[in-house]
């Protein structure tokens, strides 16, 4: 079975009561095309039979948005994205599209992101800031700041509907290995794992928020609670911080693994990538 999502930055997140249940039988179409919502686990998933989008948990209001890419607030930060592409920046005097004329050029980069290049585990930000700093002569973008989401949500969204294709094995393996681990480790003065609430106690509710499966092939998402995109770091550095825990630096090394454990726990049931509205 194929689970389509939509890709970055076109989901909805929100905390309130009265959400469906992530098992009741529920359509997603955008644009057109039916994307699914569910689909067999994959084995390394210890806890799971079936994965669900995160849209399920969502209130029918809020999936109404996600289905509609004119009220979808997300599409704000995605029209800034297109201004940020085409504006020149740096001592070189040029802009994204300028080597990148037609960002449509795209589809297929996220669903093979992060991966590993020259033994070092690469995100959609490593490669946008390796342009900047190297071809553009620019400063380099905040890792999780609303440029850089604005810029990665567009990119993303050129392959909506996309399967998730990343790589686990070769020089990829010791990566996903390293991001199972830190999934299921208990941290914090909460001593809880991310497993604790994606995995353990989905479909329950935690104050108002309706707790997911965790999913990240929506990222960077739009959050009612804050109006903004956020990266799948910043969540990741959220959860941590509401667990008592110390946060792993965005965009180091563990929060890299750790993204690439979650988008393998999609790619190994053909999930597709999503955008997303929390």
């Amino acid at each position: 079975m194929e689970f389509k999502t939509l890709l970055t930055s076109v989901a909805i997140v929100a905390f309130s009561a009265g959400v469906v249940s992530a098992q009741e039988d529920a359509t997603l179409a955008i644009e057109g095309e039916t994307i699914l919502t569910s689909a067999a686990a994959p084995a390394f998933a210890d806890n799971l039979d079936t994965v669900y989008s995160g849209w399920l948990f969502r209130k029918l209001e809020t999936r109404a948005l996600q289905m509609d890419d004119f009220d979808n607030p997300a599409f704000v930060f995605v029209d800034q994205g297109i201004d940020l592409f085409e504006k020149v920046d740096g001592s070189e005097g040029k802009a994204c599209a300028s080597c990148h004329e037609d960002v449509e050029d795209f589809a297929g980069l996220r669903p093979s992101m992060p991966r590993v290049e020259d033994g070092t585990l690469v995100t959609m930000e490593n490669l946008v800031n390796d342009c900047r700093t190297e071809r553009m002569g620019a400063e380099p973008w905040k890792y999780t700041g609303g440029k850089m989401t604005a810029v990665t949500a567009l990119i993303g969204l050129q392959s909506r509907g996309m399967t998730v294709d990343v790589a686990v094995d070769g020089n990829a393996a010791p990566f996903f290995e390293r991001g199972k681990e830190l999934y299921y480790q208990r941290v914090g003065q909460l001593d809880m794992s991310c497993s604790n609430c994606h995995e353990d106690n989905y479909g329950t509710m935690i104050r108002a928020d309706h707790l997911s499966q965790g999913q990240i092939n929506g990222f960077p998402t739009y959050r009612l609670k804050n109006a903004k995109l956020n990266s799948a770091h910043a969540r990741f550095k959220g959860c941590m911080k509401n667990i008592r825990a110390t946060p792993f630096k965005v965009g180091g090394d563990e929060f890299k693994a750790l993204e690439l454990y979650l988008k393998l726990r999609i790619s190994s049931s053909n999930i597709k990538t999503k955008s997303a509205t929390k």
